[in-house]
């Protein structure tokens, strides 16, 4: 399908914001990781490694809310580009901006009865 180029700047948008939180994401985690190592190191505890792991889910918890490159499968086959793609309400980043901006889940019958598209 033919996008519109508001489509595909909003799409650029939208990617460029996740990249920018991905990024930040690994900033964040590398001295974390290196920190909660070091903790677990000089202070095992009855489960060795506990912090760094818990640190390293937490960076996977976040990997699937942001959901890099969920939705670039389908996008293009959509008019509406990344959000024709995705699914209002997902526990995703783009999901909870799309439930923010349409209110409900697409193939959802709002309270008038009529179907989202």
């Amino acid at each position: 399908m033919s996008h519109s180029k508001s489509v595909l700047l909003r799409d650029l948008t939208i990617f460029q914001v996740k990249l920018v939180l991905d990024g930040l994401k690994d900033v964040v985690l590398m001295p974390l990781t290196l920190g909660a190592a070091a903790i677990d190191i000089v202070f095992p505890g009855a489960r060795p490694g506990h912090r760094f792991y818990l640190v390293m889910s937490l960076g996977e918890r976040f990997d699937r809310w942001l959901n890099l490159f969920s939705a670039s499968d389908r996008a293009d086959a959509s008019k509406d580009g990344l959000f024709g793609a995705g699914r209002a309400g997902r526990n995703t980043m783009l999901g909870e901006v799309e439930e923010m901006l349409f209110g409900r889940g697409r193939g959802e019958r709002g309270a008038d009865g009529q179907q989202t598209i």
